[in-house]
């Protein structure tokens, strides 16, 4: 039996592939706008990172400020639906995944403002189907990745010491900020490494 005993994984680029430019391009149809001036609109300043932590602080406030940003009104169906068609789940690692949840308690965790975790039944389902109501946004604890806080809190919340958790993520900033919180922490580069990466922490996999 492994000595973990809660285990946190981020989402885009480790569960799902993650499209931007995909995302831009739908965004170009639907505006008329330039994806470079969409990009730098809703991406290019501090409005993103602060959704992240926490502000604004309702789903209801995020969705209203991206529309200001890119200069048109959309609805949640509309981005929700934009953000699904950009990423596509990765069956092998979510398999990997579900192989752990009679193991260890299981936990999701992405950079994301409170819109995002409105729409994942819609957008990741997947993620929904294994870990349920700990499928976390950042802003969900008023903080983001690679900030140490996050991970403290997010271990508070269940009950959970750092020492005994597990962390994967695709960014090495993430990984190292996990560290700091006293999380063992993998940097997520394809499944046989976060295979051997688990089974090196105990867990057993048919």
């Amino acid at each position: 039996m492994s000595r973990f005993t809660f285990a946190i994984f981020d989402m885009d680029q480790v569960l799902y592939d993650y499209e931007h430019a995909v995302r831009l391009e739908l965004l170009e149809k639907l505006t008329g706008r330039a994806q470079a001036d969409i990009d730098a609109s809703v991406w290019g300043g501090p409005h993103e990172n602060l959704a992240e932590a926490g502000s604004p602080d309702t789903s209801e406030g995020y969705l209203a400020q991206f529309a200001e940003l890119l200069g048109y009104p959309i609805d949640f169906d509309t981005w929700a639906d934009i953000r699904r068609q950009m990423m596509r789940p990765r069956e092998d690692v979510l398999e990997i995944v579900r192989g752990l949840r009679d193991q260890a308690e299981l936990a999701l965790l992405t950079n994301n403002g409170l819109l995002l975790k409105q729409a994942l039944p819609v957008r990741a389902p997947e993620a929904v189907e294994i870990f349920g109501e700990r499928a976390h946004v950042s802003a969900d604890f008023q903080a983001r990745k690679p900030d140490s806080v996050v991970f403290l809190r997010m271990c508070e919340r269940y009950g959970h010491a750092p020492e005994t958790t597990l962390f994967v993520d695709d960014r090495e900033d993430n990984v190292e900020g996990a560290q700091d919180a006293g999380l063992t922490a993998h940097l997520y580069e394809r499944p046989s490494g976060l295979l051997r990466f688990l089974k090196d922490a105990g867990f057993h996999f048919p």
